[in-house]
């Protein structure tokens, strides 16, 4: 049996519904956790041009972002990689420092990094409301979470709500194969 991996999830990914349900992962760990020397930006457009952005980490050396730790199996990683677009570069893969708010627990992890930014899109209210549920359930501070209560959002085009749809049919078809 392979050696368990550490994720860190600052993003969409945080909320239980969408790394169990629309990812199809079960962690065997879950930690509260910031990654020192990252910032969080929404800037990160999408594959298709859908007028609203994602989140993203940059390096900025007096920064942090809170997320979310899980220990997952490598092929729990590797479809992490494949469902957010590793394989085709929306994201790449970086092993970075992680400090659990606990004080127990992995000091690094793998996140998702994009290089592609694009300031003038804003995040959806839909999108926030996923990022904000998976700070409260996680037990991130107080401040983050108002931090990410006082981010711009748009409402989510017609054409976003038809591709989330298209998302999630394969998202449902790569459980099925996994499983």
């Amino acid at each position: 049996m392979s050696a368990p991996i550490w994720y860190f999830a600052y993003g969409s990914n945080m909320q239980p519904a969408t790394f169990a349900g629309r990812r199809g992962i079960t962690p065997t760990r879950t930690l509260a956790a910031r990654a020192p020397g990252w910032r969080l930006v929404l800037d990160k457009p999408p594959l298709v041009p859908i007028g609203e952005s994602f989140a993203n980490i940059v390096p900025v050396a007096d920064a942090v972002t809170y997320g979310v730790l899980y220990e997952v199996t490598p092929d729990d990683l590797a479809h992490i990689d494949l469902t957010e677009g590793v394989l085709i570069g929306s994201y790449a893969r970086h092993e970075i420092a992680v400090e659990p708010l606990g004080g127990a627990g992995p000091s690094r992890a793998f996140t998702l990094v994009a290089d592609t930014h694009a300031p003038e899109l804003q995040p959806s209210e839909y999108y926030m409301a996923l990022l904000i549920e998976g700070a409260v359930v996680h037990g991130l501070p107080d401040e983050w979470i108002a931090m990410l209560r006082s981010v711009p959002t748009c409402v989510a085009s017609a054409e976003a709500r038809l591709g989330r749809k298209m998302i999630d049919a394969g998202f449902e078809f790569a459980k099925k194969l996994r499983g």
